[in-house]
């Protein structure tokens, strides 16, 4: 179990206490993890800055590595330019920040630093939805490293952790496969084994919208103070995602029971009000 808090003023301590203890009430427990320690500790990425400087400080040495003075105010405005948009961080960029570096600096503005990336195509086979190629230099383009503000950039932290954790499997949502092939561009850059990755599709409410906390979607704290067993909460996600053929309750453990991956859908499920109803019904 690892907590991601890089953003560490908005990370509040009851907030992650919370998040463990509503996977307890799914019925997911963990070896190792911030309160249990164990051999990867700290598992709080908070606590690991060491080891993303050390990071940084290989990528520099290899010429990787650039400051950029664009602020995400002057990217909208080249991403919305009459020339055409610019779906990431490429050529476009690089010499607008070339041109304003030397004002800029004068200014007293401190840079985020970026990864060059190189003009490739990245190819990586995905568990659930096989073989993707991306245009690194126009899909991905050059990686935020670290914030301006001094922040670590999610990117190279869960790459780190993941290769000094010696993770070998990723399960995450379908909307994040590009964010993986901008990290599998550091982890080739960094020397570093990836693990092997497995998108599934995303739930998504009624009106078809992702499940967001912003919105006021579904929570499971909300679903826990309302006294819904956390057996119809597995047992609703088992059979949105195609692992079961019928909504029932189910045990965590229960699921390896269920049917093997490639059973599992690929489309994004939208929530029914005739599910919602049966997630809160008590038959």
């Amino acid at each position: 179990m690892r907590v991601e808090d890089l953003d560490e003023p908005r990370t509040m301590p009851e907030a992650v206490a919370g998040n463990l203890d509503e996977l307890r009430w799914l019925g997911i427990d963990w070896d190792e993890g911030p309160d249990v320690g164990g051999r990867f500790a700290p598992y709080r990425q908070s606590q690991r800055h060491a080891l993303y400087q050390g990071a940084l400080r290989r990528l520099q040495k290899l010429g990787r590595v650039f400051e950029c003075y664009l602020s995400r105010r002057e990217l909208r405005e080249l991403a919305s330019a009459p020339h055409g948009t610019a779906p990431a961080y490429g050529e476009d960029e690089r010499r607008l920040n070339e041109r304003i570096a030397e004002r800029k600096r004068a200014e007293g503005k401190v840079p985020s630093l970026r990864l060059r990336v190189p003009d490739m195509e990245l190819r990586f086979e995905d568990e659930l939805f096989g073989s993707q190629r991306y245009d690194a230099s126009i899909e991905i383009g050059d990686i935020v490293l670290r914030r301006a503000d001094g922040a670590w950039a999610y990117q190279l932290a869960v790459v780190i952790d993941d290769a000094e954790m010696e993770i070998e499997e990723v399960v995450r949502g379908a909307d994040l496969l590009a964010s993986t092939a901008a990290q599998l561009l550091l982890f080739q850059a960094l020397g570093h084994q990836p693990p092997s990755y497995f998108h599934v599709p995303l739930l998504l409410d009624e009106a078809g919208e992702r499940l967001s906390k912003r919105r006021g979607s579904l929570t499971l704290a909300s679903l826990r103070e309302r006294g819904v067993a956390p057996q119809r909460v597995v047992g609703l996600l088992a059979y949105t995602l195609g692992f079961t053929e019928e909504t029932a309750p189910l045990e965590s453990e229960e699921l390896l029971e269920q049917k093997t991956p490639e059973h599992l859908r690929r489309e994004p499920y939208r929530l029914r009000q005739e599910l919602l109803d049966w997630l809160e019904s008590s038959g």
